[in-house]
């Protein structure tokens, strides 16, 4: 099995992550005795600042963790809620029928500051100024900018120009994006981190006490302030009008970061650890509960996937999506322990045969028949146009643009454990708010904005987000923490990462490295909503003979290239010899693992 890069081994501590200065600065704080939440936190805000262009400290993070002596996974909860004032009526009076991707009316309460600073309180052992003191240092002196930070500039350079000037202002110095490999600093951001860390530290010398002053700086103090007031301001967006927010300095003081229960789903010696139906994670569930009853025909060949493995698993991902598209959302009515049944399973999988499938079926868990949005019909765009999917962040040339996000795993020697997946926040989301140097994210474009769906858009509900962090446990223990970017792909390329890990038996690495694929063939969660029935991407290294019986099954191929889909990261720990392992995702050149 060719592989990139060595499988890292330590006692220590491992950190992976999408950026090789996250995962130092992480690790360096595991170096100065910091716990994995610790390295967490670290490592999250350093992402805020060097993958701009794909999280920001207006976006979320969900998490997925074991603390090293409690007795089951939990959930961080740092995604925002719809505003007060964010109703269907009101998008619908402005001539609406989807939330548009990008400007203020898709912002939700931004949730990553308080996400981070709760588990950082509950979990952690630092204070606040030594977990951003690594990504402050970067927003003040500076980062070296990587290529998909001045390819994503350029592709909106006209938007911000013409509309949001004070995402120019920040973003094209001189009047052009950033070079590739240059130095770059955003001083406001490093200023209003600055006066979150005094607020902190005016609270005291006590740790817990410093960073309750943060989160009420953020929630009910000047941060609220400026969003409130940037907020009323009207910009353009992906509507291609302006519009006014509807967010309010109100709705943030009344949201704060909370913890639940993991969605913990068994497969023999092996458990599937998620967050719930708020996000789209249970389908990696749903998945691997389909081809439980296709095991005898999921095979690797030196480390690459078959045909029909790719077939199968192809398949079940669309039965499984499709279950999202009409049942999934942050509300209690979600049918999870049907839809996650192995009885349920059996119905779903006599849908699948030898030929790939052009229909979107959701099935009836309930026994109610399914509903889908009004949107949840083909559409065709032409390749040209979605050329940027294949990789992060998606920018098509239509001029649509989408953020991807970022990824953390982090395991230490006590045995903690943590996966994450910040997003949202991103450059391009909305205009930059100038008095914080960061603005605000468009999660909102996830709602529906027709009643009667657990996705449909009411206030104070959670938006059915991507976002999708995975831990597994092996007899109840946590062993791996495991994830990537790529919207709605997240679920599936960590499908291709657990089959070739727990099936085919390859390494972290070599799981990370093998090739991967993922289908287009159900609505995206994005705006415009687009899908592409039989749509099937993969990485060329399946081989032409693979590719070649993909087509014959009826599958319309993709070859996205050798190596381009996925950004997966994972950590893992082997609680009899206490070994740690960690690797990182070598497209693009930019994912490193980190340990000793």
């Amino acid at each position: 099995m060719f592989t990139t890069r060595p499988e890292l081994a330590g006692t220590h501590g491992m950190v992976a992550s999408t950026h090789w200065l996250a995962s130092t600065a992480g690790m360096a704080m595991l170096e100065v005795g910091g716990n994995a939440f610790d390295a967490a936190v670290t490592a999250g805000f350093v992402l805020q600042v060097v993958e701009p262009h794909l999280n920001g400290p207006g976006g979320e993070v969900p998490a997925v963790f074991q603390a090293a002596g409690e007795s089951r996974p939990r959930v961080l909860c740092g995604q925002g809620v719809a505003p007060a004032a964010a109703t269907i009526g009101h998008y619908h009076s402005q001539g609406l029928e989807l939330v548009p991707g990008s400007g203020l009316l898709a912002a939700t309460v931004p949730g990553a500051w308080d996400g981070w600073l709760i588990l950082l309180r509950d979990y952690g052992t630092k204070h606040l100024r030594d977990v951003l003191s690594r990504a402050l240092s970067y927003a003040r002196g500076g980062f070296p900018i990587i290529p998909r930070i001045p390819d994503t500039i350029d592709a909106v350079t006209d938007l911000f120009k013409e509309h949001w000037p004070s995402s120019a202002e920040l973003w094209l110095p001189g009047g052009r994006a950033p070079a590739e490999g240059s130095r770059f600093s955003n001083p406001v951001l490093a200023d209003t981190w600055e006066r979150l860390l005094a607020e902190a530290e005016s609270a005291g010398s006590d740790r817990e006490a410093q960073i309750e002053a943060a989160r009420r700086a953020w929630s009910q103090g000047f941060v609220a302030e400026a969003i409130d007031s940037f907020a009323r301001q009207a910009f353009r967006d992906d509507s291609g009008r302006d519009h006014a927010g509807v967010l309010t300095g109100q709705d943030i003081a009344s949201w704060q970061a909370t913890y639940e229960d993991a969605l913990t789903v068994d497969f023999g010696e092996w458990s599937l650890v998620k967050c719930g139906a708020w996000t789209q994670g249970p389908v990696l569930a749903q998945q691997l509960r389909l081809l439980e009853g296709f095991a005898d025909r999921l095979s690797y060949v030196d480390g690459v996937p078959t045909a029909e493995t790719v077939h199968i698993a192809t398949e079940c991902a669309k039965l499984a999506f499709a279950d999202r598209e009409a049942w999934y959302g942050d509300d209690p009515s979600v049918p999870l322990d049907i839809l996650l049944s192995r009885q349920y399973a059996a119905n779903r999988r006599a849908l699948i045969t030898e030929q790939a499938s052009f229909e979107l079926r959701p099935g009836s868990p309930s026994g109610e028949p399914p509903r889908l949005p009004a949107f949840a019909v083909p559409y065709f765009v032409p390749a040209e146009e979605i050329s940027g999917a294949l990789g992060e962040p998606t920018i098509g040339n239509s001029g649509v643009v989408r953020g991807d996000t970022v990824h953390i795993d982090v395991v230490d020697a006590a045995g903690n454990m943590v996966s994450a997946t910040p997003s949202g926040g991103w450059l391009q989301s909305s205009p930059t708010i100038p008095s914080l140097g960061f603005c605000l994210g468009t999660r909102a474009q996830m709602f529906t904005l027709e009643p009667h769906f657990a996705s449909a858009l009411v206030p104070g509900r959670r938006p059915r987000i991507t976002l999708s962090p995975s831990m597994a446990l092996r007899d109840g223990v946590p062993r791996i923490a495991f994830g990537t970017p790529g919207g709605d792909q997240q679920d599936q390329w960590q499908l291709c990462f657990w089959l070739a890990h727990l099936v085919a038996g390859l390494n972290l690495q070599e799981a990370i490295d093998a090739p991967n694929w993922h289908s287009g063939a159900f609505p995206s969660s994005f705006f415009p909503r687009y899908w592409q029935p039989g749509e099937l991407v993969v990485e060329s290294r399946l081989g032409p003979a693979t590719i070649a019986e993909l087509r014959d099954r009826g599958h319309l191929i993709t070859d996205a290239g050798p190596w381009i889909l996925g950004r997966m990261s994972a950590v893992s720990r082997n609680p009899s010899d206490g070994m740690l392992r960690a690797a990182a995702n070598p497209r693009g050149m930019q994912g490193y693992a980190v340990g000793r």
